[in-house]
C-alpha cells in the first residue's frame, strides 16, 4: 500500500512579501540570469533554498532557512493536506489539473509500490543529497500519479477545493497557481485510507525521490533518525491518471561532437528499419508526425540543417522484438526506445553509457531551441520526436522497467515555494 499523511508544511508569512514574488519554476529549468531577476524581485525568494549558490551553497540554504524560521517570514502550518491545481494553455486549449500535497511513506522500488518510469543520473542525486542533509527539507514535490478505481477520491478531491483558494497567483508562463488547505483529519484520513491498495507512478522527480531514500538511509547510520521518524516520508503531489488536464510534451535529442557525423550514411542505414522521405519545410515538422502519432505510428523528424529535413517512419515493431528480445512489450513500443535503439546506438554508434554521460546527446523540449541549435551548428542534427503517452509510463513502470533519461517532459511544472516539507522539528 501506499502510505499517506498530512504535513506540517512551511509556508511563506505575509511578512516575506506577495506570493507571486516568492515562488520559482524547479531549479533543474532556471537558467542564473533568472535566479538573478527572482532574487532581484525579492530577497526572500525560495530560489535561495532551492538553487543556493557560492563557495558554501548548501550551508548558507541551511542558514538561510534557519534564518527565516527564527524571523518570521517562514511559519509552520498545523498537520494538513493541500489541494494544488494549475490551470494552463497548451496545444492552444486551456486546460486544468488538479492534485493533493501531502507526505508519502519512501519505499524501495523493488516492493512494487511506488514504480519509476525513468534512468536517472548521479550527478543530479550528488547535488540535492548535500542540500537535504544542509536543510532537512523538501523543497519542491515529487510529481506522482494514481489510479483511481472506483472513482474515490476525485470526490473527496473536488469537494475540498470547491471554495475560493486560500493562494492564488499567475506566473511568467501564464500558469496560474491555486492552493487549498485541508486540516479537518478525518478528511485527511479518508483520503489516505483510499491509497491502502494502490501503487504510485511517478511522473517527475526520479532524482528527488531516490535522494530521498538515500537521505533517509544517511539520517539512520549517522543515528539521528530511526524508523518511523519524518525522514521516512517526502513530499510529493498525487494526481489521478485519468485527470484530464495531464499534459506530456516530448524531449527533443540532440547530437553533437561526433567525430564522423555522416547525414546520408546515417539516412542509408536507418533504411533498414525505417521509411525514410524528404520533406520540404522544417516549420511543418510538428504538424507531420502529430499526423503519426494520432495513427499511433513511430515516426521522427531528422534535421541537419537548411530548410529540408528527413521523416523516419518504423516499417514494423518486429524489429524492435528482435533488439530488445528480454524487455517488455510496453518498453519495447516506446517512440524513445525505437529511436535510440535503432538509431542512436545501432546507427550511430551513441551507446546507452555516452547517452548517460550526454558525451553526444543532450536534450530540450524546445522544438525551436533543437532546431536553432543545428543551424548555429552547436549541434550536428536533431531529432524531433512525438509525446510518450501516459498510458505507455504506467505499463512501463508497472512492468517494473525503465524508460531512458529525458523520456517524458509533465508540463507544467509544479511551481516551487508553495508549501515546503521540513523533515523533524
Amino acid at each position: 500500500m501506499a502510505e499517506l499523511k498530512g504535513m506540517r508544511a512551511l509556508r511563506f508569512s505575509a511578512a516575506a512579501g506577495e506570493i507571486g514574488e516568492l515562488c520559482c519554476p524547479p531549479y533543474d529549468i532556471i537558467s542564473e540570469e533568472q535566479r538573478q531577476a527572482y532574487l532581484a524581485r525579492n530577497e526572500h525568494n525560495v530560489i535561495r533554498l532551492e538553487l543556493p549558490k557560492g563557495e558554501d551553497p548548501y550551508g548558507e540554504a541551511g542558514r538561510v532557512l534557519s534564518d527565516w524560521m527564527e524571523s518570521g517570514i517562514i511559519t509552520r502550518d498545523e498537520e494538513s493536506l493541500y489541494v494544488y491545481e494549475e490551470e494552463f494553455t497548451a496545444y492552444g486549449q486551456r486546460m486544468k489539473v488538479k492534485g493533493m500535497i501531502c507526505r508519502v511513506k519512501l519505499e524501495e522500488f523493488s516492493k512494487g509500490i511506488v514504480l519509476p518510469h525513468e534512468e536517472t543520473l548521479s550527478k543530479a542525486k550528488e547535488d540535492r543529497l548535500n542540500l537535504m542533509k544542509a536543510t532537512g527539507c523538501n523543497f519542491s514535490q515529487i510529481y506522482s500519479l494514481y489510479i483511481d478505481d472506483g472513482n474515490r477520491t476525485r470526490p473527496r478531491v473536488d469537494a475540498l477545493s470547491a471554495g475560493e483558494p486560500q493562494v492564488e497567483l499567475t506566473d511568467g508562463d501564464g500558469v496560474t497557481h491555486r492552493l487549498w488547505q485541508c486540516t479537518d483529519a478525518e478528511q485527511i484520513a479518508a483520503i489516505a485510507g483510499d491509497f491502502v491498495d494502490r501503487k504510485l507512478y511517478i511522473a517527475d522527480g526520479h532524482h528527488r525521490y531516490e535522494t530521498g531514500i538515500n537521505y533517509r538511509n544517511w539520517c539512520r547510520e549517522q543515528g539521528i533518525a530511526k524508523e518511523g521518524d519524518a525522514c521516512d516520508y517526502i513530499m510529493m503531489m498525487l494526481v489521478e491518471m485519468e485527470n484530464e488536464g495531464l499534459v506530456v510534451f516530448p524531449t527533443h535529442r540532440l547530437v553533437r561532437d561526433l567525430e564522423k557525423f555522416d547525414l546520408q550514411a546515417t539516412l542509408a542505414n536507418a533504411e533498414e528499419f525505417f521509411e525514410v522521405s524528404k520533406r520540404d519545410n522544417v516549420a511543418g515538422m510538428e504538424s507531420a508526425l502529430t499526423e503519426y502519432y494520432n495513427r499511433g505510428e513511430k515516426a521522427f523528424g531528422l534535421y541537419a540543417g537548411g530548410d529540408e529535413w528527413h521523416l523516419l517512419k518504423l516499417k514494423s515493431i518486429d524489429s524492435m522484438t528482435k533488439e530488445m528480445p528480454d524487455c517488455s512489450e510496453a518498453l519495447r513500443g516506446l517512440d524513445v526506445s525505437v529511436l535510440h535503439t535503432l538509431v542512436l546506438e545501432r546507427t550511430m554508434g551513441i551507446d546507452k553509457a555516452n547517452m548517460a554521460a550526454q558525451i553526444n546527446l543532450t536534450y530540450t523540449r524546445s522544438f525551436d531551441e533543437a532546431i536553432e541549435s543545428v543551424k548555429s551548428g552547436a549541434s550536428q542534427c536533431c531529432f524531433i520526436l512525438n509525446p510518450t503517452r501516459v498510458t505507455e509510463i504506467r505499463d512501463v513502470a508497472a512492468a517494473g522497467e525503465k524508460m531512458p533519461q529525458k523520456s517524458t517532459y509533465f508540463y507544467p511544472k509544479l511551481i516551487t515555494g508553495l508549501v515546503m516539507n521540513k523533515l523533524g522539528e
